[in-house]
């Protein structure tokens, strides 16, 4: 007959190693979903578009940003690991958010050179997207053109509801899986 703490003692670690496999798992997924985002960027060719076509390209990324965040939602409230599942979320929409806007960046320079200080090859034009994105913004490349002022507007303003209203949905995704799961999260 086996002894009942001992049982429990070996489940508590058998469960610790899974958690951190999983967590290894989630990191590594994060990771190369990062890494295959910014290598289509740089392979990508986005120097065929034409201006609409940009039009289009920041329209569709858009959406596609948001279709894949709401999915990432549902995932998450359906995930065994939801905490683990939200920060892989939150890691693949900010790189498809910065790679959007680096793209079309790099597109808006291309099409109407002068929109920015200096010309944008796809590395600026990534700095440049994340620099605006963490509001550091060192000055050292501004939008100078209308186009270029409008979409960098676009990028700040979608940046912040980025920050604030997914911390906050990927948070309520986060507990309704604990409580599907029936381990509802700490009360504040």
């Amino acid at each position: 007959m086996s002894d009942p703490p001992a049982d429990r003692a070996e489940g508590t670690r058998r469960r610790h190693g899974t958690g951190r496999r999983a967590a290894a798992v989630a990191v590594a997924r994060a990771v190369l979903i990062a890494v295959a985002l910014v290598a289509a960027y740089y392979l990508l060719p986005l120097d065929r578009s034409g201006t609409t076509g940009a039009a289009a390209v920041l329209a569709c990324g858009l959406l596609l940003v948001v279709l894949v965040f709401s999915w990432e939602v549902w995932a998450i409230s359906r995930s065994p690991y939801p905490r683990l599942k939200a920060v892989e979320a939150l890691a693949a929409t900010l790189a498809l958010y910065l790679v959007l806007f680096a793209g079309i960046y790099h597109l808006l320079e291309h099409h109407i050179p002068g929109s920015f200080s200096e010309p944008l090859t796809r590395t600026d034009a990534l700095y440049f997207a994340l620099t605006t994105f963490t509001t550091v913004g060192y000055g050292d490349i501004t939008a100078r053109s209308q186009a270029g002022r409008v979409v960098t507007m676009v990028q700040m303003a979608g940046g912040l509801l980025l920050v604030g209203v997914a911390a906050r949905v990927l948070a309520g995704a986060v507990r309704a899986g604990l409580r599907r799961q029936g381990r509802e999260p700490p009360t504040e």
